[in-house]
């Protein structure tokens, strides 16, 4: 007994250290990776040296020979009695969780750690070069300006003017060649070598396995299966399309246009981009999340230099250590530009999209930081179901009675969201399968040859997948996507759409439970219960079957690409009237329990130190000032 009491204090203080060196190495590769990425530090050097200490750090196979030999200690002993129990219990569970990230992320053989830092070097290379490109497109006033991939997005989706909206396709086609030209290739050659000295076949095949514990062949029995459930719906939605319009209506610079293009306009009004903040807050509060006293970080407005795309990330992870609770730190961004039709419920869907991931991981309730981190052992499929069914929320019908708003205060009306339920149902597995489309050329892409490893070839493969799975050419290419071009999130871009099955799994089960979903007091909890609190520690299945009793299902949201806009209205119709007669309840939180911070780089904007509602009014400030509505 003295023995085994010796070696659980031995235990506690090996557990006890590996978290807070955990902590220190994940904090200084983070705090690099938001100045870089946020254009605040041009240190690109000093942020590869920190990820890849990092790196390093949840790949080494010394510390995962000493979590393993401790775990044997402790589950070969019959343990002390009294408290003992509970501590060497709560020990197995860290050293569980330590053990699986340490072999989710292990880099084998003399040839790996090498192969990682190159991976690493080459893209800190490209994502400097890339910081300092400048697109250009002609926006809504017809000028020549500056643009981000997000105003580029959106002017595609607006601009009544076609030439306008070709500029914008011409610039992101223009960024796929750039890409090609400055060191993507030489990237994918970096990782398939990296893949292939630890015994996988590619990068894909490495990625899938390690983020997913599935193989591809796994992975493509699900989706090869969504795309032919999908398939004739997505061909229904392109025709409608063209007999409306013509077939010029299906160039890339169109397509989305003739899909929402007069809707967004029409619809923009009623999500004003100064309000957005406040939408989420109340929001997220009366759905009772809470951020068990986390420091939110949220960089909003675009500028020059930062990441165009939004992301969430926690420096500092949640965790009870030694029973004493550690409350995150989180940061997430958007790339807002107010004054651009379409802004405001884009920063809206960015808001409740990251908003959604920082409940996640602000309520992960571990004994170690290893538990809530974003990164393998983490699912991305069970990252991206927590925000993705929240950002599902804005498109509600019931959702947009109550919270869609012009700046006079008048609701949306009921005719609108019909015509926008009209507009958008028959082209949602076109929306869906712009998700597909990606794993299906990043699987084709990692299998070519490195002698085929040309921007021709690669330009070519782009093409003909887009044209094979959405039926014409995209209009966001798919080498201007971002996350291809980063290690952590590339070969993982089919995680959006596993995310998306769940969420209209978990969607079914909240409305078959409650009825509604907008405004519920009791998603939050049930979520923080089921969802939130074990973290990595279990699987994206059981997180599912722990909230809805039934493992994950594709069914779901193939159904929902397959209703018609009449079945689609006839459901917002019924849930309208429900709303309009609910007593909604009242016993929502007073506010978010967390301290919020809204800057621009280096500078505060607004902060809830005094309220939340001086936080969204103070902000609200800057957008109406910095943008002065048109006349």
């Amino acid at each position: 007994m003295h023995y085994i009491m010796e070696a659980t204090n031995e235990i506690r203080a090996f557990f006890d250290t590996l978290n807070h060196d955990y902590l220190a190495v994940h904090r200084r590769k983070e705090d690099l990776f938001w100045a870089t990425y946020m254009g605040t530090s041009d240190d690109h050097g000093g942020f590869a040296t920190a990820e890849k200490a990092w790196k390093a750090f949840v790949s080494d196979p010394v510390r995962l020979s000493a979590v393993r030999a401790r775990l044997a200690t402790l589950e070969d002993a019959d343990g002390p009695g009294g408290d003992g129990v509970e501590e060497r219990a709560e020990l197995i569970r860290g050293l569980r969780g330590w053990r699986a990230l340490f072999e989710a992320n292990i880099v084998e053989g003399d040839a790996g750690p090498a192969g990682m830092d190159r991976i690493v070097s080459l893209e800190a290379e490209l994502f400097g070069k890339r910081q300092k490109l400048v697109l250009r497109h002609r926006d809504e006033s017809g000028s020549e300006v500056d643009a981000t991939l997000g105003s580029l997005l959106v002017n595609e989706s607006a601009n009544p003017d076609e030439a306008a909206r070709r500029s914008s396709f011409t610039a992101l086609r223009g960024l796929e060649e750039w890409v090609l030209g400055n060191g993507f290739l030489d990237v994918v050659r970096a990782r398939n070598a990296f893949a292939r000295s630890q015994r996988a076949r590619d990068y894909f095949e490495f990625k899938v396995r390690k983020s997913e514990s599935m193989t591809s062949e796994q992975l493509f029995a699900v989706l090869d299966d969504f795309e032919r459930r999908t398939s004739d719906a997505n061909r229904r939605g392109l025709e409608l399309i063209a007999g409306a319009n013509g077939a010029e209506a299906l160039r890339p610079w169109n397509v989305r246009f003739r899909m929402s293009g007069d809707l967004v306009r029409e619809t923009d009004p009623f999500f004003p981009f100064d309000t957005a903040l406040d939408r989420w807050v109340l929001s997220f509060r009366r759905l009772g999340f809470q951020y068990r006293g986390a420091t939110l970080q949220l960089d909003l407005l675009e500028r020059k230099g930062k990441y165009q795309n939004g992301f969430c990330h926690g420096p500092a992870p949640a965790f009870f250590d030694r029973g004493t609770w550690v409350p995150g730190a989180i940061n997430f961004t958007a790339e807002g530009r107010p004054d651009q039709v379409g802004s405001g419920f884009r920063a809206l869907n960015t808001l409740f999209h990251e908003g959604g991931h920082a409940a996640h991981f602000a309520n992960v309730t571990g004994n170690s930081p290893c538990f809530s981190q974003e990164f393998p052992p983490t699912s991305m499929a069970y990252a991206e179901t927590q925000s993705m069914f929240c950002d599902s929320l804005i498109t509600d019908a019931d959702w947009l009675i109550r919270y869609a708003r012009a700046a006079d205060g008048s609701p949306m009306p009921a005719s609108l969201i019909r015509k926008r339920i009209e507009k958008s149902q028959p082209f949602r597995a076109f929306e869906e399968r712009l998700i597909l489309v990606v794993p299906y050329f990043e699987r084709a892409l990692y299998a070519l040859p490195d002698s085929e490893l040309t921007a021709g070839r690669v330009l070519a493969l782009a093409r003909d997948t887009e044209l094979r799975i959405l039926g014409v050419e995209s209009h966001r290419p798919l080498l201007a996507i971002p996350h291809l071009l980063n290690q952590e999130s590339a070969a993982s871009f089919h995680g959006y759409l596993l995310a998306n099955m769940a969420v209209y799994q978990t969607r079914a089960w909240f409305l078959g439970e409650f009825g509604f979903i907008t405004d519920n007091p009791a998603v939050g909890p049930l979520l923080a219960r089921h969802c939130w609190a074990p973290g990595n520690a279990v699987t994206h299945d059981e997180t599912l079957r722990a909230l809805t009793g039934e493992g994950f299902s594709a069914v779901y949201l193939a159904e929902e690409c397959k209703r018609s806009a009449q079945e689609a209205w006839t459901e917002a119709e019924a849930s309208m009237a429900a709303a309009r007669g609910r007593s909604y309840p009242t016993d929502f939180p007073d506010g978010l329990d967390a301290t919020i911070r809204i800057v621009d780089g280096d500078a505060t904007l607004a902060d809830n130190s005094v309220s939340d509602e001086k936080m969204c009014a103070d902000f609200a400030k800057v957008v109406k000032g910095r943008y002065p509505r048109k006349a």
